[in-house]
């Protein structure tokens, strides 16, 4: 076996890279970690690198290089170059089941939020009005999950441990893991629609999923519906899902990604009262840095060896 070279590119950020380097260096102690601070020192040492740990790709970083293997560290790698690395024969390996906890448990919090109220009490707290509100219960509602991969398994764990009824979709419903309670193919998402009482997105964005759920899937949401997106912004049309919100068409919504992001500041989604809005920070955990390093760490023992990559995207 070849022991590969890895380059932690420019594209991770500084706080990113010092807490995976620590990771990686429990992880594999033997291996040769380059890191590259600026796009200069990341194209100086491409040539040193049989394999990029990186944020993001181009495609000049692909033809400039010889390496072999990609390891993002996103679940979702939409805006990667995937004609060029097929071109140049790169495998590329994603970080899915990095994010399935947090998000998993964010998912939870977005819908405690709205079933027990937290929103308003918030806002009747910032204006000193005790004002009593009527909660509910997850215990009995509906949830459809469009996209149950390793993020949507942990989100319909969840689910199913409070009591409510798992709808899922996948390309696969053979597949669906035991929380799922009715499993449909990736074509089923209107059903859910029909029935969720929280739908939440967390399908990969591609060619199929762009503006998946727009004007027609609202109007099939019952009025009480939330829906709750981890998944890509693009995923959901956002024009759309503002006039549902304003006109009050579904429930409410507890967004996490964006078309546009930072999202701009003009956008009316930040002045929307039934609107729990978050940095696209779903993901985020303190316990990243040794799960990417497990992954990371196993792919790089497969490395030249005819074992199948963790998380092989192609």
């Amino acid at each position: 076996m070849t022991e590969p070279t890895l380059l932690v590119t420019h594209t991770v950020p500084p706080e990113t890279t010092e807490g995976l380097l620590a990771a990686l260096r429990d992880e594999l102690p033997n291996a040769e970690i380059l890191t590259a601070a600026t796009p200069e020192e990341t194209e100086a040492l491409l040539d040193r690198a049989d394999a990029l740990v990186t944020g993001r790709l181009d495609a000049k970083t692909v033809e400039n290089g010889e390496f072999e293997w990609v390891q993002a560290l996103s679940a979702g790698v939409d805006n990667y170059p995937h004609d060029a690395l097929a071109e140049a024969g790169v495998t590329l390996t994603n970080a899915s089941g990095v994010h399935a906890e947090p998000i998993g448990e964010q998912v939870l919090g977005a819908m405690l939020s709205f079933e027990r109220r937290f929103i308003e009490s918030q806002r009747n707290k910032e204006r000193n009005s005790w004002e009593r509100v009527e909660g509910g219960e997850l215990n009995g509602k509906t949830l459809g999950i469009v996209g149950v991969g390793a993020i949507g398994s942990r989100v319909a764990e969840l689910g199913s441990a409070f009591g409510m009824a798992v709808l899922g979709t996948k390309r696969d419903p053979e597949t669906m893991p035991e929380a799922v309670d009715e499993a449909f193919g990736a074509d089923g998402y209107t059903e859910l629609c029909r029935r969720a009482d929280y739908l939440v997105l967390a399908c990969p964005l591609t060619d199929e999923t762009e503006g998946l759920i727009g004007a027609p899937e609202f109007r099939l949401l019952d009025s009480e519906a939330v829906l709750v997106n981890i998944a890509r912004g693009a995923v959901c049309d956002e024009e759309a899902l503002t006039r549902a919100l304003q006109y009050k068409q579904i429930r409410g919504a507890a967004l996490d990604v964006f078309e546009t992001e930072p999202l701009p500041a003009d956008s009316p989604l930040w002045d929307l009262s039934n609107v729990l809005l978050t940095p696209h920070m779903a993901g985020s955990t303190t316990k990243k840095d040794e799960r990417w390093a497990d992954i990371i760490g196993e792919n790089y023992r497969r490395f030249d060896t005819d074992e199948a990559y963790v998380n092989r995207v192609k």
